[in-house]
């Protein structure tokens, strides 16, 4: 049996369910933090994602019903890859996605290209232990476009800084044990000899 969280919210795909990675003791975002989440992003159309640990691949999709144009989805584990791809499958989205199997947060560094291009990056590490610190630590030595979004998902016990290399605090919102944490990107200096 599914997991209740397990559907689409809002979007093109609202209410469609999706596939929880099997043999996995999954944490998905309870409707109530993923509605919020979202609608805190106002219009998404046109917007590229990375969904960082994506498990189900239920935030990128939720992203991709609401208008972003593309996602990339981050997951190392079998079960996981093959639950995000049957699931975009399923909605006809995979000519919209891209999966990467890479282990997080040390595969960050192979994402800087596509970090780069994003508008918005989902992060929901494992609770407990030093994950959140760890991505948040790896993302903030990324480039990043003007306007960027990142949203780290945590406990409320695993505690961030509000600042990370690029990355600065914008602003933080509790759900019961959960906290989401979105930060924005300071802008890059030009490369040394550049011209204008």
């Amino acid at each position: 049996m599914l997991p209740p969280d397990m559907r689409v919210i809002s979007g093109e795909f609202g209410g469609r369910r999706l596939e929880a990675p099997k043999g996995l003791k999954t944490r998905p975002t309870s409707d109530r933090v993923r509605e919020a989440l979202f609608m805190s992003f106002g219009d998404m159309t046109d917007w590229t994602v990375l969904d960082l640990f994506a498990g189900s691949g239920a935030q990128g999709i939720e992203a991709l019903s609401r208008g972003a144009a593309f996602a990339h989805f981050v997951d190392s584990g079998r079960p996981a890859l093959e639950c995000i791809a049957a699931n975009l499958r399923t909605l006809g989205l995979a000519d919209r996605a891209r999966v990467w199997p890479i282990g997080l947060p040390a595969g960050v560094r192979k994402l800087g290209a596509i970090v780069e291009e994003c508008d918005l990056v989902l992060a929901d590490p494992p609770y407990g232990g030093q994950d959140a610190r760890a991505i948040l630590a790896a993302l903030g030595e990324c480039r990043f476009k003007a306007g960027v979004v990142v949203a780290l998902e945590r406990h409320q016990k695993d505690e961030v800084p509000s600042e990370a290399g690029a990355l600065t605090l914008v602003r933080e919102r509790r759900y019961g044990e959960t906290v989401v944490t979105l930060y924005g990107a300071r802008p890059h200096a030009p490369e040394d000899g550049s011209s204008s």
